[in-house]
């Protein structure tokens, strides 16, 4: 990854996902830069094997899948849920516990059921994004964000998408599932990775 951040041209930028709620919010932020959003899914690139041990890792390496089989310039996202009182699990394995096809009703369920099972008290956790942006000459730039918060059982709301409905951010009373997109877009984890990468590549 370098240091010297490359400016990106507008055109059009691969979206390394195959997760139509992440490509649709991505595509929100993207907008007012004269970028044209492309989803892998829909050119048919397969998705890599996710095998970093980082959120970091992960962007990058569908990045760079990405950036090479579409001669173009890709952005990839990795993120997750992390529960302090589940040593932060789900964390990178955040998609997985919701198994295929992707049930993420599932997944809240068991982070509710792992939360009863150790008697937690601490229902705090944050979410963690990290955007890696691509070249097919092998550029890579990783840009970070997070955002704190509490769970809440059952979920609420039918916005947003993942472990959105359980997610309650620091300083609100509304969950990520029933913000309204913009607002979600002010102040997430994606936003404030955004933010960054905005600020250095246009």
């Amino acid at each position: 990854m370098s240091e010297n951040h490359r400016k990106l041209a507008p055109g059009e930028l691969i979206i390394a996902s195959h997760n139509d709620g992440k490509v649709r919010e991505i595509n929100d932020l993207l907008k007012p830069h004269s970028m044209t959003a492309i989803s892998a899914k829909k050119i048919g690139l397969p998705e890599p094997e996710e095998t970093g041990k980082t959120f970091a890792a992960n962007a990058g390496l569908k990045a760079r899948a990405a950036a090479q089989a579409a001669n173009l310039p890709a952005l990839a996202d990795d993120s997750g849920l992390c529960v302090h009182a589940l040593d932060d699990a789900p964390g990178i394995y955040s998609a997985r516990w919701a198994g295929e096809p992707r049930d993420f009703g599932h997944a809240m369920k068991r982070v509710e059921t792992e939360l009863a099972e150790r008697n937690a008290k601490d229902y705090s956790a944050h979410f963690v994004c990290a955007l890696a942006l691509a070249w097919p000459d092998g550029h890579e730039e990783i840009f970070e964000g997070t955002v704190h918060g509490t769970l809440v059982f059952p979920g609420r709301g039918e916005k947003g998408f993942g472990y959105d409905p359980i997610f309650m951010p620091d300083g609100y009373e509304t969950t990520f599932g029933e913000m309204d997109p913009d607002a979600k877009h002010a102040m997430s984890h994606r936003a404030e990775a955004f933010r960054k990468l905005i600020k250095e590549s246009f």
